[in-house]
């Protein structure tokens, strides 16, 4: 049985599960920088407040990894987005 959810922005979602993820939101988030990397790589880059390429860079391997949600799986995909940065920058 779904259950009626609302979510923070505003929309209305129904879910036959306790998870509170709203699908509108999060296919709002695919459009952005980040959306080569999977759901929970992303919440974890937006936890930590990192919502650029920029602010990215400044992390360590380590320091991402240390993040609730990001796994060893979405360092190639980093690697790759701050390649196009550089890339960008020359």
């Amino acid at each position: 049985m779904k259950t009626k959810k609302l979510c923070k922005n505003g929309h209305t979602f129904y879910k036959s599960s306790d998870c509170p993820v709203c699908p509108t939101c999060e296919k709002l988030k695919k459009e952005d920088v980040f959306s080569s990397l999977g759901a929970p790589a992303r919440r974890a880059l937006a936890n930590a407040g990192i919502k650029t390429l920029k602010q990215l860079a400044s992390y360590s391997e380590n320091e991402l990894l240390k993040l609730h949600g990001f796994g060893a799986s979405s360092l190639p995909k980093v690697k790759e987005l701050l390649t196009r940065l550089t890339n960008m920058k020359n």
